[in-house]
């Protein structure tokens, strides 16, 4: 067994998710819209479970779980931020920037996934999370194509 290779994967889940759970949260708060608001908000919700989940994991290999979210990812929602400034803060921008966003946790799960050396019980709790993560992903995925 092999706990610390899982914690650090898990942990890099954590951070990974809670980048994406924030900025759901921000683009709920942006969004004119009222249906995308709800929607991006009950992304942030589910991502808020996948992150308990991942923590929970974590904690039950003996590991201190990961609290805060990335520097790339807040240096990330700062550039959604100047991006939505210069484009008119309008749904279609927060929509690409969701689902580029999107293709990038779901790459990171994707990963995770392929890693041969995590125990059985780390790859459930991952692969519990990728199914959320893919549909959000897919619904992101959508809402672009539907809106372009």
């Amino acid at each position: 067994m092999n706990d610390k290779h899982d914690i650090s994967v898990l942990n890099g889940m954590i951070t990974t998710t809670l980048d994406s759970m924030k900025g759901f949260e921000d683009a709920a708060e942006d969004a004119e819209s009222t249906r995308f608001a709800a929607m991006f908000a009950d992304f942030a919700r589910d991502r808020g479970q996948v992150v308990a989940s991942l923590q929970a994991e974590v904690e039950g290999l003996g590991g201190k779980p990961e609290s805060s979210a990335s520097f790339l990812g807040a240096a990330h929602r700062s550039f959604m931020d100047l991006k939505q400034v210069l484009s008119g803060k309008n749904d279609k921008a927060i929509i690409e920037e969701v689902e580029r966003g999107e293709d990038h946790i779901k790459a990171k799960f994707e990963d995770a996934l392929r890693d041969t050396t995590l125990q059985p019980a780390t790859l459930a709790v991952i692969r519990e999370g990728f199914a959320s993560v893919k549909a959000g992903h897919d619904q992101a995925r959508a809402l672009k194509h539907g809106l372009i």
